[in-house]
C-alpha cells in the first residue's frame, strides 16, 4: 500500500531557504502563530538550531542580552543593531545588483537572437510602434 506523500518530511538544503521565507517564519513565530518546532516540521527545516539562528538574526528580541525590544536599549546595543542591519542591506544590495546585471545580459542576448532570426528568415519580428 502507498501512503499519502503530501504529509511526508521533505529534506531540504540551506540553499532552499530564501530571505523572504526566513523572515516569514520568524514573523509567524513572533506573532505566536506557530512554535519553533512546528515551524521546523511545517517548512521541512532539518535542524531546530537553524530556526533559532534565524530568530537571533531577524527577530525583534535581543538574544545577546535577553531583553525584549520594547525595553530601552543602550547606545551600544542600538549601534550593534544598526551595524547588523547595514550588513544585511549591503548583502541584499549586492544580490539585487547581480540580478540586474544578469537581466541586462539576457536583454542583450535576446535582442541578438531576434536580430539573427530576422536576418535568417527574412521576416520582421519586432513591431514598429507608431509615434503618438
Amino acid at each position: 500500500m502507498e501512503k499519502n506523500r503530501s504529509n511526508d518530511y521533505v529534506k531540504r538544503t540551506q540553499k532552499d531557504y530564501t530571505l523572504s521565507l526566513k523572515l516569514q517564519i520568524v514573523l509567524e513565530i513572533e506573532q505566536g502563530k506557530i512554535s519553533c518546532t512546528a515551524a521546523q516540521r511545517k517548512y521541512g527545516i532539518q535542524s531546530y538550531s537553524t530556526v533559532l539562528t534565524w530568530l537571533r538574526k531577524y527577530c525583534n528580541f535581543d538574544w545577546e542580552n535577553q531583553t525584549p525590544s520594547n525595553m530601552p536599549k543602550t547606545p551600544e546595543q542600538k549601534l550593534k543593531e544598526l551595524e547588523q542591519e547595514v550588513r544585511l542591506l549591503k548583502k541584499q544590495k549586492a544580490f539585487l545588483e547581480k540580478q540586474v546585471e544578469r537581466s541586462d545580459k539576457k536583454v542583450i542576448l535576446f535582442d541578438m537572437m531576434i536580430s539573427l532570426a530576422e536576418k535568417e528568415f527574412n521576416i520582421p519580428i519586432r513591431k514598429k510602434l507608431k509615434p503618438e
